[in-house]
């Protein structure tokens, strides 16, 4: 089904059914995105060595989705065509990682889905290891999963492996000339639908679509709904009254802030001295347009100066054109405060419902790789050919990554795990460790 179509019966679906809704402001042509995060995938980059792509395209929506309900019966295969047959004699470096720093990353995974069938086995036996015991752990690994190697959709076998990271900032919760940027909260006009549930006979051709919106009054009374401000539009524009309430807190520097926007979370130290987490609470539904890119075309850096640091080094040297920056990017993203606990190695939730795991959690395509599952990353070290093996699991998903051997690694919180995050671009391959129980076609 086409895009004009979906627009369509997205309009055809909000005028006949909204009519209770408040009311909004402007014309047609509702943005459709895939995924929560409403990003657009980051320009296709040919897999293998680093590549100077502009920074500031979103790897992973940061909204967490509920971990899968337990399937009652016999156990399902995780089986999925972007995987072939492997051995762990196949894995390189296999022997050479410590799998103990992967498991407490793994407990997670078995705290979310033990109770499926296909995970039954696999967790009631690491119940039963000595986690200090790097020998018992690998021949857990060994003996209660099977590998199977990721291919792409040309049946391929390298891809590509970025970084993400938790952004920590420090903010109030009152506005002032220090702390003059914000943070905000969902606004209440916001509309949003999940095509594929609105039509069930097209639930396979919609699934992951998802509208969002406002409403507007036409003369004779009716509601139409109509695409949601840009970010233009709610920074200074027509929309910014959208926004009044809402919030949470405000930042000092508007490129930490829109680069927290890109990340989808992050920490936040309170200038009362209390820590809070922002989380992905929902999207503008514009599709992102990379600032990165945007400097390159106007001549403003060189591609190869296009990473997150030279965007930051960017926006220091020239503050006065850092709003007509950033609103170059329609897309605007929503936070949720959520409790901080202070313990820096506990990561932010991902689409598995985990917290997330400092360089042993990946987020991937669901579609290639189930979530949860151990996953043998072989790449190298960001910005560098020393390699990088080792154990992690995909307990994440994202806007951009999509494909059979792709992942993002989720490098932990804070400025140093930025520095990493933003640097890694690398060739890489996969193995995916099914379950036994789930390791069949």
């Amino acid at each position: 089904m086409s895009a004009r179509a979906l627009l369509a019966l997205a309009g055809a679906l909000f005028v006949a059914g909204c009519a209770t809704q408040s009311a909004g402001g402007p014309p047609d042509g509702l943005p459709v995105e895939p995924g929560p995060a409403g990003a657009e995938p980051a320009p296709a980059a040919e897999p293998g060595t680093p590549s100077p792509t502009p920074a500031g395209t979103p790897t992973r929506p940061a909204k967490p989705s509920p971990a899968p309900r337990p399937a009652p019966g016999a156990p399902a295969s995780l089986v999925t065509p972007a995987m072939v047959p492997a051995r762990f004699a196949d894995l390189p470096g296999w022997d050479d990682d410590d799998p103990r720093e992967a498991w407490p990353a793994l407990q997670r995974t078995c705290g979310a889905l033990r109770g499926r069938a296909e995970w039954a086995t696999a967790c009631a036996g690491a119940a039963r290891i000595d986690a200090s015991d790097k020998t018992a752990v690998r021949r857990y690994f060994s003996e209660h999963f099977t590998p199977w190697r990721i291919r792409n959709a040309d049946a391929g076998t390298t891809g590509l492996a970025t970084g993400y990271y938790e952004p920590m900032l420090t903010a109030s919760r009152t506005r002032s000339a220090r702390f003059g940027v914000p943070l905000y909260a969902p606004p209440d006009d916001l509309i949003g639908i999940d095509l594929g549930d609105s039509q069930p006979d097209l639930k396979d051709t919609l699934k992951g679509l998802r509208l969002r919106g406002r409403l507007s009054t036409l003369a004779d009374g009716r509601k139409l709904l109509i695409p949601y401000w840009t970010r233009a539009e709610l920074m200074t524009g027509a929309g910014a009254g959208a926004l009044v309430g809402k919030a949470i807190v405000w930042v000092e520097d508007p490129i930490e802030a829109f680069f927290l926007q890109v990340q989808g979370s992050g920490r936040i130290r309170l200038t009362d001295g209390r820590a809070m987490r922002l989380g992905y609470a929902d999207t503008n539904g514009h599709p992102y347009r990379s600032i990165g890119r945007w400097l390159v075309d106007h001549g403003q850096m060189k591609l190869e100066e296009a990473s997150m640091q030279g965007i930051q080094a960017w926006a220091r040297a020239n503050p006065s054109k850092v709003d007509e920056l950033l609103a170059q990017n329609p897309s605007y993203i929503f936070f949720r405060e959520l409790p901080d606990d202070g313990d820096e190695r506990i990561g932010p939730v991902g689409a598995l419902a985990v917290p997330l795991t400092a360089e042993r959690s990946i987020a991937v395509d669901p579609r290639s790789i189930p979530l949860g599952v151990p996953v043998w990353l072989s790449t190298t070290q960001p910005n560098s050919p020393v390699p990088l093996r080792r154990l992690v699991l995909a307990q994440d998903t994202g806007s951009a990554i999509k494909g059979g051997v792709r992942a993002d690694v989720y490098f932990g919180s804070g400025a140093a795990a930025g520095e990493l995050a933003g640097r890694m671009k690398q060739k890489a391959e996969m193995w995916a460790l099914l379950p036994n129980e789930a390791a069949r076609r």
